[in-house]
């Protein structure tokens, strides 16, 4: 239900990226008092989005006196509950929520929410691709995309497809997923959750809050966290399970089969991404248009013909007889498990970064049989070192882009894959994946 204007009501937007400067654009439209604080630097994009709308901002420090007094707060993702200045806005019971949930008090459109360790930008992307090709108004928010409380102050669609980290779910509390997705639950973030991977699973399930037998829960019945916590939860929505057959969309032979709607098939040799994983992934995005009615040739076109997202198993360029793939979006080891699972040559793997807690052991019967070299890329190697030492390979310790490019050029043989899938965050080089992976890109095709 879409609120009505809230005269005076003093809101405080802590951190001003994407979905900062889009919140406090939209509660500036809706009457708001608003005040934007950002202890880092804030882009000059930003900053002239915040001037050009009259509203009130800081960075380089936060002013407490100024947001202390907040009626309700709207916290970047980035920003952790435990944060000195986030505790003291709890102690006094400041509401504290998140952009997303901030949104969609004033939209009335369908949302269709995606989450999970990993894969959730391609699936988010695919299910975008299939609503457009439909002819559908939708708009893509979440981590891609323009901020959707952005889109709503100013161009307000009738489906959103919304790509969710569990730090968004975090601050989410009526906020309510007409379709939901969770793809898979692997150990990840859980320097955020205080090494506890239950509360991790907590966070990701949030997802299902508040759904009613008119909204469908699409889930992958291969997980087991996924498939243990639905033992202990009595979920409102109607479930789609995918994975296995009898599913709502599963594998028989050589075709991928849709049964949430009208049955669907084709050869998931046809379906222009390929991998397992990419199996599963375009099994939830077809549930998920089967759902909204969308007709299965719309489907059968998107999936032949999307062809996938940037930095997610991305090739470069081929040098001297060796391939060259960019993979930056794995920021966690199961995403990287995947990634080795898709390589069919000899493989020097490029893995590193900001760690958050991470079990390599997941990735260790893979890495012996595909991989010659590893090569560290990280300020701080330490784990890497310790946990991989013993294969017997090939290891190449570099603390920066260009000796491990270096590195992996001279290790590598004709008819190699050098594979960038650092298992990590970027942080402790770069600004995001997105940056490492475009740096990656231009020293390749510079070589």
């Amino acid at each position: 239900m879409v609120q009505e204007k809230a005269i005076n009501k003093r809101l405080v937007v802590l951190g001003a990226g994407e979905s900062g400067t889009g919140a406090a654009i939209l509660a500036k439209e809706k009457g708001y008092d608003v005040f934007v604080s950002d202890c880092g630097t804030i882009s000059a994009p930003y900053r002239a989005l915040l001037n050009q709308n009259g509203i009130t901002w800081e960075d380089g420090q936060h002013t407490e006196s100024r947001i202390l007094d907040a009626n309700e707060v709207v916290k970047s993702p980035g920003i952790p509950l435990t944060a000195p200045l986030v505790k003291k806005l709890q102690a006094q019971g400041t509401p504290i929520i998140s952009e997303i949930e901030f949104a969609a008090r004033y939209t009335n459109a369908k949302m269709i929410c995606i989450t999970g360790s990993n894969g959730k930008t391609t699936t988010t992307s695919l299910i975008f691709d299939i609503l457009r090709r439909a002819g559908l108004d939708v708009g893509l928010a979440g981590n891609i995309g323009a901020s959707l409380a952005l889109q709503v102050a100013h161009e307000d669609h009738d489906y959103y497809v919304i790509e969710l980290s569990s730090f968004q779910l975090d601050n989410m509390y009526d906020f309510r997923a007409n379709i939901a997705i969770l793809l898979n639950i692997t150990p990840d973030h859980l320097d955020r959750y205080n090494y506890e991977f239950q509360n991790y699973v907590k966070a990701k399930f949030r997802i299902t809050q508040n759904q009613t037998k008119d909204d469908a829960f699409i889930y992958w019945s291969g997980d087991p966290v996924i498939d243990n916590e639905i033992q202990k939860m009595s979920l409102g929505a109607t479930l789609y399970p995918f994975g296995k057959e009898g599913n709502a969309a599963y594998i028989r032979g050589n075709d991928l089969i849709v049964e949430a709607g009208e049955k669907f098939k084709m050869p998931y040799t046809d379906i222009a991404i390929q991998g397992k994983h990419n199996q599963l992934n375009s099994m939830a995005a077809s549930i998920a248009a089967q759902v909204l009615h969308i007709k299965n040739d719309v489907i059968r076109e998107s999936l032949q013909r999307f062809t996938g997202v940037e930095h997610r198993l991305q090739y470069v360029a081929t040098v001297k007889g060796v391939r060259y793939i960019n993979d930056s979006k794995a920021t966690n080891v199961n995403s990287c498990w995947y990634a080795l699972e898709a390589m069919t040559t000899p493989t020097v793997l490029i893995l590193g970064g900001k760690d958050k807690g991470n079990d390599y052991s997941e990735i260790d019967d893979l890495v012996r049989e595909k991989c010659h070299t590893l090569v560290f890329m990280g300020l701080h190697n330490e784990k890497l070192r310790e946990h991989f030492s013993n294969f017997g390979l090939n290891i190449i310790d570099t603390d920066n882009l260009h000796d491990a490019i270096q590195g992996a050029y001279h290790a590598a043989h004709e008819g190699d894959t050098v594979l960038l899938s650092p298992c990590c965050a970027s942080f402790d080089l770069f600004t995001s994946y997105e940056d490492r992976g475009q740096q990656f890109m231009d020293a390749v095709r510079n070589l």
